[in-house]
Formats: structure tokens, C-alpha cells, sequence
């Protein structure tokens, strides 16, 4: 049995446990050594080890552990090692992890009402996304997750989502045809069919197999993702559309939330803000490197001008109507925030 599924098979565990006798994942300081942590949580991290989410929230762990005198440790598992993002989210309902760090695409699959903030071509720029999530309109967004069982903490950075191929995208005619890997999201496959694409649903540690056996043409993610699992050694063309900015929550578990005092949910979400903002300096630096890292490595590069760019967007009508047909005034109102 390999390890992700054993942690997974351990979670649910914890999670009937907490079903049947109402302790969620934790260590009471009465059944423990004196000194050691009153509560140790799981944190589930699908990224790699020295990625800008991961240090956010090894970051977040360590002001958690601080501010609560060590009565609070966490303890975050990163590369996957929970199981994928829909599997770390069913887990999350009945309090087997207590934290994660998703991308918004996975949460909206539990919770269609956030599909609205994650439409193709909605935000004009990275300022122009952040105005939004950390305006009043972010904080109603982040009490969303409540009706599956989750509690929404803070806004995390992800940058802009761009495809990458095995031969290049200039125009829209380019992308017909083609086998693009999306998340597993609904919304983000009826995207690239939009396009006039077949979208392949694969989970991301399996992308760069998925390339080398031929399975797919193409894939759609941001300079971090590319550089770090070493995309770029199997897709030369990293083409920038910027198709979708797709920022990720941090989020706890309300099975877990609900055994804490207000002082210690006051400290969580405290330190989850700040871990956001460590989090978004290390994105723009993570970026930045790994954006000449795949350049240094000989890829082409390519730019959609604005009037090529438009005509992707005209192809979303459908998507729009299809995941924003109650939210269309609020989907005008982000745009035009």
C-alpha cells in the first residue's frame, strides 16, 4: 500500500472517530505528556516542498504554534501526501484534516456559487483580482465554503494560468484539435472545449507522464507549476494568455472549527491573513525565477496580442451562461470593480 493511500485511509479513520465520539484529530493535553501540544492538526498541501503555498502555510503553522503558546501545532503535509484535492475536501467535512491550502477550481466543484470568481478573461489584471478578494466582495466570497462544511481562513495567490504545449498556440485556430489536461473542474473542461479543445482530466502529479506517453498536446497552468514539476522539458511552448486567475482559500475544517474557543479561532484566522501576505511576496519572487528558469531552458515563449486575446474571450459566451446564469450581475460588477 503506498503511502498516499494509507494517509488517506488514516484520515477517514480520524474522521469516523470524530463522527463517533466527537474528537476531531486532536491530542487533548490530559491524554499526553505534560507540555506537549493541547491539539495537532493535519495540514494538506498538494504542492511541492520549497513551493510559495507550501511556505505559506508551514508560515501560518509556525504564527499558529507561536501565538498559542505551543497549545496549537500543525503540521503540514505537502506533495500530495493526503491525497489530491478532492479527496483532501470529502476528508475535510468530517474533520480527518483539519487545514488545507485548494485552488478555488476545486472548492467551486463543492460549491458552484464560487465558479462566478474564477470565469475566464474576468480579471483585467493581478491588481485588479486583489482589489476584489480584499474587498468586501472577497470576504463574502470567503463564507461560501460554509454550506459544504469548511471554513473559509484567507486568499492565497496562484498568478495567472497560461497553456502550454507541445506545439505552439498563437491563435485560436491553434487549439482546435488539441488534448489539453485541465484540473479536475468541470468549469475549467468546458473552457478548453469552448476553444474548440479536448480536455483530459488529470491530476497534476501525473501530468508529466501523461506528456511523455502522448495522452495529451497540451496543458494550462502558471509559470511556478510549469518550472517546478518540470513541464517544461515536455512542453516547449509556454504561450501567455492569462485565460484565468484562479486564486486559491486556505481553509479549516468546520468539525474542527467547531471544537475551538473564539480566542483560538480569532488566532487561526489571524494568522492565516498573514500568512496570505508572506505568501503573495514569495509568489511574485517564485515566479519571477521560475519563469527564467523554463526560459533558460530554451522554450519559446509566446504572447497573445489584446485582439487575438478578445477572440478567446468572445468563445466564452456559453461558459458564462453555463456557471454564471444566476450571477451574471455580479459577474459585470467584479469586471468592472
Amino acid at each position: 500500500m503506498n503511502r498516499k493511500r494509507m494517509a488517506i485511509i488514516t484520515a477517514s479513520f480520524l474522521a469516523a472517530l470524530a463522527i463517533a465520539g466527537g474528537s476531531i484529530f486532536a491530542l487533548r493535553r490530559a491524554a499526553v505528556a505534560e507540555g506537549a501540544p493541547q491539539y495537532v492538526f493535519l495540514y494538506a498541501e498538494n504542492q511541492t516542498e520549497d513551493y510559495p503555498t507550501t511556505s505559506g502555510g508551514r508560515k501560518f503553522a509556525d504564527l499558529v504554534y507561536e501565538r498559542t503558546g505551543g497549545r496549537i501545532k500543525v503540521l503540514v503535509k505537502y506533495g500530495a501526501e493526503l491525497g489530491s484535492e478532492s479527496e483532501v475536501l470529502e476528508q475535510m467535512r468530517y474533520g480527518g484534516i483539519a487545514f488545507a491550502r485548494v485552488s478555488l477550481s476545486q472548492l467551486a466543484e463543492k460549491v458552484p456559487e464560487m465558479n462566478v470568481l474564477q470565469m475566464p478573461y474576468l480579471y483585467s489584471s493581478s491588481e485588479h483580482m486583489w482589489r476584489v478578494l480584499d474587498g468586501e466582495l472577497g470576504d463574502q466570497f470567503l463564507q461560501k465554503p460554509e454550506s459544504y462544511g469548511l471554513v473559509g481562513l484567507s486568499w492565497y495567490d496562484a498568478g495567472a494560468r497560461n497553456f502550454y504545449s507541445t506545439k505552439p498556440i498563437r491563435r485560436l485556430e491553434d487549439v482546435k484539435g488539441m488534448t489539453i489536461r485541465v484540473q479536475e473542474s468541470d468549469m475549467m473542461a468546458d473552457m478548453v472545449s469552448a476553444l474548440g479543445a479536448t480536455p483530459a482530466k488529470i491530476v497534476y502529479s501525473e501530468v508529466y507522464s501523461a506528456f511523455e506517453k502522448g495522452l495529451v498536446d497540451g496543458a494550462e497552468n502558471n509559470w511556478p507549476s510549469y518550472e517546478s514539476m518540470h513541464h517544461y522539458k515536455v512542453a516547449e511552448y509556454y504561450t501567455i494568455d492569462e485565460h484565468t486567475r484562479v486564486p486559491e482559500m486556505q481553509i479549516c475544517s468546520r468539525a474542527v472549527w467547531d471544537t475551538l474557543d473564539e480566542s483560538d479561532r480569532q488566532i487561526i484566522m489571524d494568522c492565516a491573513k498573514e500568512s496570505a501576505l508572506y505568501e503573495r511576496e514569495l509568489w511574485a519572487a517564485r515566479e519571477k525565477s521560475s519563469r527564467q528558469i523554463a526560459e533558460d531552458s530554451g522554450i519559446t515563449v509566446i504572447e497573445i496580442d489584446s485582439k487575438e486575446k478578445e477572440r478567446f474571450r468572445q468563445a466564452m459566451s456559453e461558459v458564462y451562461s453555463k456557471y454564471c446564469k444566476d450571477d451574471m450581475d455580479m459577474l459585470r460588477k467584479i469586471m468592472e470593480y
